[in-house]
């Protein structure tokens, strides 16, 4: 079920600031930068490592969730990110373990499908559940 740590996403307030600073401190240019309306964030993705990443996102509005956690914990650390083969088949697993889900199904995100475990059941860490690509 869970292949590795994918990435860990950072919450910024201004993502070509915080470019600068992650190209600079990683000496690597982004992989991408991409609009996500369904979360409303523009996100970068820079690699790290064998096959690690970190991802900065920005709040395109000020109802966003990124938004909110912003305005009570400021930048930082917003969610670790764990591969798995299957996130339908993980949600209903974690769910059968009495993990509180954010998300009951799998949906669209930056590299893949993607599904968030509520904090509550993380000792207070967002955990985002994703499935690569191929």
């Amino acid at each position: 079920m869970i292949k590795k740590i994918h990435h860990v996403a950072i919450a910024v307030r201004n993502l070509d600031e915080s470019l600068a600073v992650f190209e600079r401190l990683l000496g690597v240019k982004p992989l991408q930068v991409k609009v996500l309306p369904g979360p409303r964030v523009r996100a970068a993705v820079f690699p790290v490592g064998d096959g690690g990443e970190i991802e900065l996102i920005e709040p395109m509005d000020a109802d966003s969730g990124v938004a909110r956690f912003l305005e009570t914990r400021g930048q930082g650390i917003h969610h670790l990110c764990i591969e798995v083969d299957d996130v339908d088949a993980a949600l209903k697993e974690m769910a059968g373990k009495g993990i509180e889900l954010i998300d009951k199904q799998g949906r669209e995100g930056l590299v893949g499908k993607i599904g968030f475990l509520n904090p509550r059941s993380a000792q207070g860490a967002l955990i985002e559940l994703v499935q690569c690509q191929e």
